[in-house]
């Protein structure tokens, strides 16, 4: 799964425990600008420095996998967890306006159009439909 947003918090790496080790951080996501969402992710392990590329604001795209996981307390009762755990983050490069009206493709060496064909329409043709 993959989600694009603009990173708004980024919490410092948590050490759980002596082998394990997690960082969060918080995208908001646009999808309708007038309720914007604000999701939290976790990245783990040796990945958790990748976030120190980023900076609050920056526009990344979130590669991740849903995770769910059920508990039981001391009392009997199952409780169930949900977390996204974040295995990509990448920034979305900011598209630049240009004359053609493309994206943020890079411009590419493409050969110039070839001659468009040409139709020849003899007058002595007494048929008023068009010639295709």
């Amino acid at each position: 799964m993959n989600i694009q947003g603009k990173l708004n918090v980024i919490f410092d790496t948590q050490q759980v425990s002596d082998r394990f080790k997690k960082r969060e951080f918080v995208i908001e996501y646009m999808d309708n600008p007038q309720y914007p969402q604000h999701i939290k992710f976790e990245i783990i392990q040796d990945s958790c420095a990748v976030l120190d590329n980023f900076k609050v604001g920056d526009e990344v795209m979130v590669e991740f996998n849903l995770r769910g996981r059920a508990w039981t307390n001391p009392q009997g009762q199952t409780n169930y967890f949900n977390s996204l755990q974040a295995w990509r983050v990448t920034a979305v490069a900011a598209q630049q306006p240009d004359n053609m009206g493309g994206g943020s493709e890079p411009f590419q060496n493409v050969p110039p159009p070839s001659e468009p064909p040409t139709i020849n329409i003899t007058e002595d043709n007494d048929d008023d439909s068009l010639p295709f």
